[in-house]
């Protein structure tokens, strides 16, 4: 059988992979090549330098410049779907006839442009973007900030339509699958989770003094989430070190921090920092207050970390459940984690999860289940 070619078009340069949506890209590329699937990768240039690690991984890597600025608001759609919009990119994909992934709706500007009528297309979706900016515009303080969040959350919703035009949808949840299969009654709808570079359960027995909240800091959702453990669970467990880790907090979230002895933050962590420190808490904290999108950090605690303690919303779709404790109110996350900090991870626990993640939630399987899935629609 002819080794499979795929064109990929990510929503930023996906390396170094050191936060949520990138660690999806990377691994996701890493596991196709692995399983002899020759990646043509298309990745638009926004904060990050171009990366000779990619080349290992891909046959081919296109790098495109956002158009940023106030002009690319004026449009009707997405301002992160128009600022993505390159005749180049369309002109290279439109020079080969291998299927296409779109990371993520904010790439998603040509799915249905005519010069790619008949070609395979699949949609990964990495959130219901409306959703996630009305979320975000209404945690937004700024007057300015939060009409650009609604007006953004506005046009994906209209949007949103254009990935009718995908033969596959792949989500990183079973929620955000039932969702898509409801909005697109049409279209194949597969759950696909996170591809997260783990080949083994690492996590390691025993028990140790820290609770850990971890997450790209900067990302609004993240930062709601570490201020409300701030002031609802760390504050009320002056017995315990807790350490918030992650890239560019605020200063308001250093200031917050600042307030308990007990508390601290470690900002831009290296890779390794970040692994050591979900390895050797006792407890990996995660909550969130949006039900979609990636939930990558859940993935890489189970695998590597001690005890899991998270909300319901956290869990959504995920299929996790059973591995992790979990609790919804402040004070019950506060009781959980103290009765986890006095319990030790045991071997009984290390064998659940192995169990439980493998081979469902190994990279290798998936990406064998996404190349058969293309394969069959191709054929179809």
């Amino acid at each position: 059988m002819d080794n499979l070619i795929l064109n990929l078009v990510a929503i930023n340069i996906p390396w170094p992979a050191n936060y949520g949506g990138v660690i999806d890209i990377y691994c996701k590329i890493k596991a196709l090549h692995d399983a002899g699937v020759g990646i043509i990768l298309h990745c638009f240039e926004y904060e990050r330098p171009h990366a000779k690690e990619l080349e290992e991984v891909c046959m081919e890597v296109h790098y495109y410049r956002r158009r940023t600025g106030l002009a690319a608001n004026f449009s009707l759609l997405p301002y992160n779907v128009y600022s993505r919009k390159n005749k180049r990119l369309l002109d290279n994909l439109a020079s080969n006839g291998y299927p296409i992934l779109f990371e993520g709706l904010h790439t998603c500007y040509y799915m249905n442009e005519s010069r790619l009528a008949g070609r395979f297309k699949i949609f990964r979706e990495c959130n219901i973007e409306h959703e996630y900016y009305l979320e975000i515009a209404r945690a937004e303080r700024n007057t300015v900030k939060k009409c650009f969040f609604y007006i953004e959350a506005w046009r994906f919703r209209r949007f949103q339509k254009r990935v009718a035009a995908a033969d596959l949808m792949i989500a990183v949840s079973q929620t955000d699958a039932d969702y898509l299969s409801k909005e697109f009654p049409q279209n194949r709808v597969e759950f696909i989770p996170c591809f997260h570079g783990n080949d083994g359960v690492r996590a390691s027995e025993g028990q140790s003094d820290f609770l850990l909240y971890h997450g790209k800091l900067s990302v609004q959702e993240n930062e709601k989430a570490a201020l409300y453990l701030i002031e609802n669970v760390f504050g009320s467990l002056p017995e315990y070190g807790c350490i918030i880790a992650g890239m560019n907090p605020s200063k308001a979230l250093l200031r917050a921090a600042s307030a308990y002895r007990n508390i601290r933050v470690e900002a831009n962590p290296s890779l390794d920092r970040i692994n050591e420190l979900v390895r050797t808490a006792q407890i990996n904290l995660l909550v969130t207050f949006q039900a979609t999108g990636l939930k990558l950090k859940l993935l890489n605690s189970l695998f590597n970390g001690r005890h899991v303690a998270v909300n319901t919303a956290m869990l959504a779709g995920s299929g996790l459940d059973s591995l992790c404790h979990i609790a919804d109110s402040a004070a019950g996350l506060t009781a959980l984690c103290r009765e986890l900090m006095r319990k030790p991870f045991t071997s009984d626990i290390l064998e659940e999860r192995l169990h439980l993640l493998f081979p469902t939630y190994s990279d290798e399987y998936q990406a064998a289940r996404l190349i058969n899935m293309i394969r069959c629609g191709r054929k179809g």
